[in-house]
């Protein structure tokens, strides 16, 4: 591998009600982020538990930075909804050497030091990326048996998509399924015994193949696993961009059956921008949450000042928006 988990998982942090019955099995559910994401991680744990309140699960959240204040936070959230949080500090200079992009950083490899951590440890995890919120029950998923496959996904887009990755990516067989990486169901042994992470990390240092690749280890894991993945359905991985909203006659993709709604692009339900009825299922949740009383985060870079314009003026906040574009063209100039 390119990297050993005892190399890089600095210290762990176990955050537990006092009263948790440590020998109730529980469903285990992971998260890998930096701490740009921490917000929406925490938010994305309270959803789960809110609308699933008679289960039992154990959190791991694989991330970078994790201080004081944070810590406390989740301590009260593990406290008031009787649950288990792990927190797994990470040391990312060698992360930090593998390709990223504006939208997907280092981070986006914890998945690997995630599903390597818990070979030995557990059968199956769940790994969610933090802008995936839940609406509705996970006994379904909790109880799936995935047999010899290596992992449970979620097909992404339809057919005419897929059959562009497989050409992009020489790889014809994706034609039949190209899935979204920001839901895994991971069967921790088969994804061991076909040394999974090992595997892409070596594509992801392969140069040539890198001139190919447009998602980065979405790509690389769609390669791997091809024909050895259960597709289940889209709602469990109900995709949505905020940005959407911008456009005439948006449609919400998000139905009374979807489980999971995972909120893509640049724009995130925790931005203060974002307050549509399409983010409802963050901000029911952050109220139930220690959070409650936590601002929604102010646009700082130019990318996020100029989409915070064009959604005030899309909500009729004209002032706001003029505000915003002053910012971004100030910020833009100097």
């Amino acid at each position: 591998m390119y990297f050993k988990k005892e190399d890089v998982i600095k210290s762990t942090i176990l955050l537990s009600s006092d009263s948790i019955d440590s020998e109730f099995p529980s469903f285990n559910i992971a998260y890998g982020i930096d701490k740009n994401f921490l917000f929406g991680c925490a938010i994305s744990i309270t959803s789960i538990l809110i609308n699933n309140y008679d289960k039992k699960f154990t959190f791991h959240v694989f991330t970078d930075v994790f201080e004081k204040d944070d810590e406390l936070k989740f301590l009260e959230l593990a406290q008031r909804y009787n649950t288990k949080i792990i927190i797994y500090v990470i040391d990312c200079e060698k992360l930090k050497s593998l390709p990223s992009t504006k939208n997907w950083t280092y981070a986006t490899y914890f998945r690997f030091i995630i599903a390597d951590y818990f070979n030995g440890r557990e059968d199956v995890v769940l790994y969610l990326d933090a802008d995936i919120m839940c609406k509705g029950d996970l006994s379904e998923i909790i109880n799936l048996q995935l047999d010899d496959n290596i992992a449970g996904v979620v097909p992404e887009r339809g057919r005419e998509w897929w059959e562009k990755r497989a050409e992009s990516l020489g790889v014809p067989s994706l034609v039949d399924g190209y899935f979204n990486a920001g839901f895994l169901l991971i069967n921790i042994n088969k994804w061991a015994e076909f040394d999974i992470s090992s595997q892409a990390m070596d594509m992801l240092t392969d140069k040539e193949l890198m001139k190919r690749i447009s998602f980065l280890d979405q790509d690389v894991l769609n390669i791997i696993l091809t024909k050895k993945v259960l597709y289940l359905s889209v709602k469990y991985n109900t995709q949505f961009s905020i940005n959407y909203e911008l456009k005439k006659g948006c449609t919400n993709p998000i139905t009374a059956e979807t489980i999971l709604v995972h909120y893509i692009g640049p724009t995130k339900p925790w931005h203060e921008w974002a307050q549509y009825p399409s983010a409802k299922y963050f901000s029911t949740a952050k109220k139930l949450s220690p959070w409650d009383t936590v601002p929604l985060i102010k646009p700082k870079s130019t990318n996020q000042l100029r989409y915070c314009a064009k959604h005030k003026f899309n909500q009729h906040r004209l002032i706001e928006g003029i505000y915003c574009y002053f910012k971004y063209f100030s910020k833009k100039m100097f």
